[in-house]
């Protein structure tokens, strides 16, 4: 096994340069060790507990303290993003007034979609075997809607736009963990993207640099509550090793 001193001598041009490191503060990354065995442990059970998390549309009404909303936010604020901008914003409300004008704006344009044929015949089919339709009573009853929102460039105090990087990617990073962060806690969620999503804009007041993302009625699951009987694709079908150049 090659030691830490040997695999440093790989690297022509280490991170951080000298000068970098002059210029910007750096400090030590030294995460605790995991024995291979350990680590295949833990991953099998982290796949056992994420396999397990399904999308819900049948939510309690029980209410949920606000304390693990935000304890889902810090962990999703964990990602990683393009230069390091953080460029989402999560913003939650437990309103009945907020979550009721939210249903309506969405059930309207899911209307469209359904009934007035905005989604073509093809999505349609995919869609048939979850029993999706332009009802969101959902909305309403989960005790937490949060709305991320993608921040399309930086906002200074002094009035300065700044541009923010790979914007999409960092924010779909982020909802990851948060629908992670949720499971983790007992929570379900569902992510619903009416679209078009400019309504929630307007219903959460948020300014002109943000674009509504996805959306997450969250709350406990009703008792009773029935998913569809899916299967997730095996490793085969998701996982490509390359050995060689083509």
């Amino acid at each position: 096994m090659r030691s830490m001193t040997d695999a440093k001598d790989l690297y022509e041009h280490p991170y951080p340069s000298p000068e970098l490191a002059a210029e910007h503060p750096f400090v030590p990354y030294a995460p605790a060790p995991v024995a291979t065995a350990d680590a295949a442990a833990r991953g099998s059970e982290f796949h056992e507990l994420m396999d397990a998390r399904r999308s819900v549309r049948m939510f309690s009404d029980e209410p949920v303290p606000k304390a693990l909303i935000e304890q889902a936010i810090l962990t999703a604020s964990t990602a990683p993003s393009g230069a390091h901008k953080q460029p989402w914003r999560f913003v939650m409300t437990d309103s009945a007034a907020v979550k009721s004008a939210i249903r309506e704006a969405a059930e309207e344009e899911e209307r469209v979609n359904y009934l007035d044929n905005r989604m073509n015949e093809e999505w349609q089919e995919a869609l048939a075997p979850l029993g999706t339709d332009h009802h969101k009573e959902f909305l309403e009853v989960a005790p937490w809607i949060v709305v991320l929102f993608e921040e399309r460039y930086e906002q200074r105090a002094d009035g300065e736009r700044r541009k923010n990087y790979y914007v999409k990617e960092s924010c779909g990073i982020a909802a990851g963990l948060f629908i992670a962060a949720l499971h983790t806690m007992g929570l379900a969620t569902l992510t619903h993207t009416p679209s078009p999503m400019a309504f929630l804009s307007k219903v959460l007041g948020r300014p002109e640099n943000e674009r509504p993302f996805v959306l997450f009625p969250i709350g406990y699951p009703l008792a009773g509550t029935r998913v569809p009987d899916i299967s997730r694709k095996p490793l085969a079908d998701v996982a490509v090793h390359v050995t060689d150049l083509p």
